[in-house]
């Protein structure tokens, strides 16, 4: 462990050396990735520096018991050894944790999608209702929504919607919410009081930049239309709703919200840049599944991951066994419980792999 702490601590004085460099603010790309690597290494630094300095006061110590016969400086130094033992134990294990190999997509911006599912007209308010659940979380995490396309439901909610998420680590701390979210109450049209039980699909996407994927003018066909909201109401009298088409997957990314033409055109692009980086990553995932299995669950997105029961005001996350009787403040967006423990999970996964 020392030598790997002072391997990267020559790492991180090379880092601050190139971010000192004025040519390196002429590549944005290589700037960013220098800045984010030399932020890391410097939060682990923090730590390391202590266990280097432990380590460095234990070797000291030793080097009195071995040379000393002085007996009174001799149990000094043992008891001190003790204490340094100890310590260094402490911290290896939190560098054990900070050396953990970064997903460079937790950095990214999130796309989320929600779509309403088995359940009819519940369904579609349950969207409503997670979409609202979501948008108070990022409200108090400083994270901007931005709605880049949406399908109201006629007794409210949502058949469909799809916004970008822009935030600190936004797709870190969302990641896992992809899944199906089951729904077990009763429906304001319900006239018995009976329980039903409907199901709403979540995928959250890592933002992709232009730099991640690359797509042909050739590759894509831009139909434009008029945009349509509930029961086929018009919402504007001009062609600005776009629909693009990725020709070589057969991808179809729509997108109605803004009344510009253009502004609707590159929303839709970020999305299907988005999709087409995922897709990429799902068929990297694939092919390594069998030696590396460090997800929390299977990343099916047509698994069950969640239950929302309103009877018995509990949310159940089925990857982890998490059941929390809590379900207002849940759907208040308090769901730091859940994504907390979904990040400590993998964190020991990635941890029993590393000691594999």
């Amino acid at each position: 462990m020392k030598d790997k702490i002072e391997r990267l601590n020559e790492r991180l004085d090379e880092l601050n050396k190139a971010l000192s460099d004025p040519e390196i603010h002429n590549d944005l790309k290589k700037f960013k990735e220098i800045s984010r690597e030399q932020n890391d290494l410097s939060n682990i630094m923090e730590t390391g520096s202590k266990y280097l300095q432990a380590v460095n006061t234990r070797e000291e110590n030793e080097a009195i018991l071995l040379a000393n016969d002085d007996a009174e400086l001799v149990e000094l130094a043992e008891m001190e050894k003790e204490e340094l033992d100890a310590e260094i134990e402490r911290l290896e294990e939190e560098l054990r944790v900070l050396l953990i190999p970064k997903n460079p997509d937790d950095y990214k911006n999130a796309i989320m999608e929600i779509r309403a599912g088995t359940g009819g007209d519940e369904a579609g308010i349950f969207a409503g209702d997670l979409y609202r659940m979501y948008t108070r979380y990022c409200e108090r995490h400083k994270y901007k929504i931005d709605v880049m396309n949406s399908n109201p439901s006629e007794r409210g909610g949502f058949k469909e919607i799809i916004f970008s998420i822009d935030g600190e680590q936004a797709y870190r701390n969302l990641k896992y919410e992809s899944g199906v979210h089951r729904v077990q109450r009763v429906p304001d049209t319900e006239t018995q009081g009976r329980v039903h039980t409907s199901a709403v699909s979540v995928v959250v996407l890592p933002e992709a930049e232009e730099v991640d994927v690359e797509i042909a003018p050739n590759e894509i066909r831009v139909d434009v239309y008029r945009s349509s909201g509930p029961g086929g109401q018009s919402v504007n009298t001009t062609d600005s709703a776009v629909r693009i088409t990725h020709i070589p997957t057969g991808l179809v990314v729509s997108c109605q919200d803004e009344k510009s033409q253009l502004k609707n055109k590159n929303k839709a692009m970020k999305v299907l840049r988005s999709r087409l980086f995922d897709l990429a990553i799902s068929e990297h995932n694939s092919a390594i599944a069998e030696q590396r299995k460090i997800m929390v669950g299977s990343g099916d997105r047509s698994a069950k991951i969640r239950t929302y029961n309103f009877p018995q005001g509990r949310v159940t996350d089925h990857r982890i066994g998490l059941t929390l009787y809590k379900l207002d403040k849940v759907m208040e967006g308090n769901i730091e419980e859940l994504v907390d423990a979904l990040l400590i999970e993998e964190r020991s996964k990635r941890l029993e792999e590393m000691a594999g």
